[in-house]
């Protein structure tokens, strides 16, 4: 495994991040414990969740799983860097009761105790807003921050689904209160076939030292060969990757994709994370597998290098947006 500092952290974190997601909705509580088990072994550190993942009435139920695999000792904690979020309604039949949900002070101090219970820690190193909160000013945000940290509860703070300015916004108030160093982390939807963070949320980042998470590398599934396995009967394309594929001129260029890695002997979904790992300002993209299999392939893409003629390929497939502003004035 390769490793980086989170942004301007000295944080030392693993290329690749292990998404917990499918960890109690897809994948059975033992086959999870087993595949953190060998995402440790193969030197994975980075490891994220939220407190909402479980979803509907088994909100939590990540966070406890992963708990319980804390639980099993062997140095599991103290081998992991631990990050989750906060922001999303906790309330298993629907509307969340009022400060029950977003980035209130009131909110964060319940939701990050209830976190800390299912994970079965007395800490978390990355505590992520989950996406933006416009009613709550960051003044009071990072108050509650702020006591967290000296709680000893947190001991940094990142963003999830933020654009540029609100990364901004969030760090140049942090920086008027001199007593927090802001968010050092953004989480975003990122990958060949959705590059529109180029245009302001990357270069935010990467202006405020902030690691970039990309998440879903593969874009639901689209980026890991979908034609090449419906065509071989495999597992069909579902969700975002089933309505992209729905459109001609999308479903020619998943395949232009498909037939440019087949002609240089690489897998689609290893290619599409190790393009990634070659973009500025990215820390390590997510990886949420279901099964053990899916990490291993996963970690292969730590190791491959992409040659300039597939990178130069690749981009003209997937044309990126343009610089800011330069992308949309003249």
């Amino acid at each position: 495994m390769k490793y980086t500092q989170l942004g301007r952290t000295g944080l030392k974190v693993s290329r690749l991040v292990l998404g917990t997601m499918n960890f109690g909705p897809q994948t059975n509580e033992s086959d999870s414990h087993a595949i953190m088990d060998a995402a440790l072994d193969a030197g994975i550190n980075y490891f994220d969740t939220a407190n909402v993942y479980g979803w509907g009435e088994n909100k939590g139920r990540t966070e406890e799983i992963i708990g319980t695999w804390f639980a099993e000792g062997g140095a599991r904690r103290d081998k992991t860097v631990l990050a989750t979020k906060v922001h999303g309604n906790m309330a298993g039949d629907g509307e969340p009761w009022p400060n029950h949900d977003k980035l209130s002070a009131l909110n964060i101090r319940r939701a990050v105790d209830a976190s800390l219970k299912r994970l079965q820690t007395d800490y978390i190193d990355i505590y992520q807003f989950h996406h933006i909160d416009r009613a709550t000013p960051f003044e009071e945000i990072w108050q509650a921050i702020d006591v967290l940290v000296q709680q000893g509860k947190i001991l940094y703070a990142g963003s999830s689904n933020f654009p540029g300015y609100k990364i901004a916004q969030a760090n140049e108030i942090a920086s008027r209160r001199g007593n927090t160093i802001g968010l050092v982390s953004e989480q975003c939807l990122y990958n060949l076939a959705e590059r529109r963070a180029e245009m302001e949320v990357i270069p935010a980042a990467q202006e405020y030292g902030l690691g970039v998470i990309p998440w879903s590398p593969l874009q639901g599934g689209l980026l890991g060969g979908v034609i090449k396995k419906e065509i071989q009967g495999g597992r069909r394309a579902s969700g975002r990757a089933a309505d992209t594929l729905a459109n001609p001129t999308s479903r020619a260029q998943i395949q232009a994709y498909e037939d440019l890695l087949e002609k240089h002997g690489i897998e689609p979904g290893e290619a599409a994370l190790a393009w990634l790992l070659t973009r500025p300002g990215v820390t390590g993209p997510i990886v949420g597998p279901r099964t053990a299999e899916q990490l291993t392939s996963a970690l292969r893409a730590v190791e491959l290098e992409l040659s300039e003629d597939v990178l130069s390929s690749l981009d003209e497939i997937f044309p990126g947006p343009g610089p800011s502003p330069e992308a949309f004035a003249w």
